[in-house]
């Protein structure tokens, strides 16, 4: 018997289509105008300081990669013996997670009474927060020193973290997710006898996950690169943090006149990092705990 089998068109070509090459392009040059100036960063870890000041940022990779990262974390660069590297990342985490954990506890809770409570002026109270979104942290920095200094607050974790964990960002949020949650879930809750607390922990924050996934990333990053306010509230060099401490190195002169750029760029590569592990490890739960309070 003879096989025989339909004639089948011959497969056609895909059109060749410019935009996705320019869509291609588009996406290389911007990741190599981000990935670029990290990469001139890690050279000069490589190097000795006298070379990065005498010839600036080159296409050589030197050896003295292993130096910079043990000055960088276990050598004190000031009086006290006291700030190295494994300190200064120790209270940058601290001050991340501080702030993190209390802008949330505090933009959740604000959140809350505006939505569940029936307050007479809960709406022109949540725009008066809302304002102060207005005010830089510039303008109030001056009051929230001198009160910080007034309860003897400087020099601590409590100095770091607490002027600053009121956050209009966090209750604009909060607000807008407890607004898309059903009110048959409110109902369901009082039918079961669920006083408010009750409510709060058990439905209301378990439900918010995502939205507390997605906080904490702005919150912990915004904490970690916090200079001004550290810099103003912590003068014991035990106290400083990585953004703090780099300054510094880039301008301590030791014996040689010369700055310590591969210690301080070590450091800074170092403090990358913890951010930007936090957004990978909490990057779907922040696309979907933005997109959920839209609903």
């Amino acid at each position: 018997m003879t096989d025989i089998t339909p004639n089948q068109p011959p497969l056609a070509k895909r059109p060749f289509r410019w935009s996705t090459i320019m869509d291609h392009a588009v996406l290389i040059l911007g990741s190599l105008f981000l990935l670029v100036p990290l990469l001139m960063v890690l050279q000069t870890t490589t190097t000795p300081d006298l070379d990065t000041i005498k010839n600036g940022p080159q296409f050589v990779i030197g050896n003295r990669i292993d130096d910079n990262f043990m000055a960088a974390m276990f050598k004190a660069s000031g009086f006290s013996g006291e700030n190295t590297g494994m300190r200064m990342l120790m209270n940058s985490m601290i001050l991340g997670i501080g702030f993190a954990v209390g802008k949330i506890v505090i933009g959740m809770m604000a959140a809350y009474a505006l939505v569940y409570f029936r307050l007479r002026f809960a709406t022109f109270a949540f725009w008066l927060i809302f304002t102060t979104l207005l005010l830089p942290l510039e303008v109030r920095i001056l009051p929230s020193y001198e009160i910080a200094q007034k309860l003897g607050l400087l020099n601590t974790y409590t100095g770091l973290i607490v002027p600053l964990i009121a956050s209009a960002t966090a209750t604009f949020f909060f607000r807008q997710y407890f607004r898309s949650i059903p009110e048959e879930l409110v109902e369901a809750a009082r039918i079961d006898g669920a006083g408010p607390v009750r409510f709060f922990i058990d439905i209301l924050v378990p439900l918010s996950q995502t939205m507390i996934a997605a906080m904490f990333i702005i919150m912990f990053v915004y904490g970690w690169n916090q200079y001004l306010w550290p810099t103003m509230v912590t003068t014991d060099e035990d106290m400083y943090t990585l953004v703090r401490g780099i300054k510094q190195l880039t301008q301590d002169l030791e014996g040689t006149s010369i700055p310590q750029y591969g210690r301080a760029n070590m450091l800074a590569l170092i403090a990358i990092l913890p951010p930007v592990l936090i957004v990978i490890f909490f990057q779907s739960w922040f696309v979907k705990g933005l997109t959920e309070s839209d609903k």
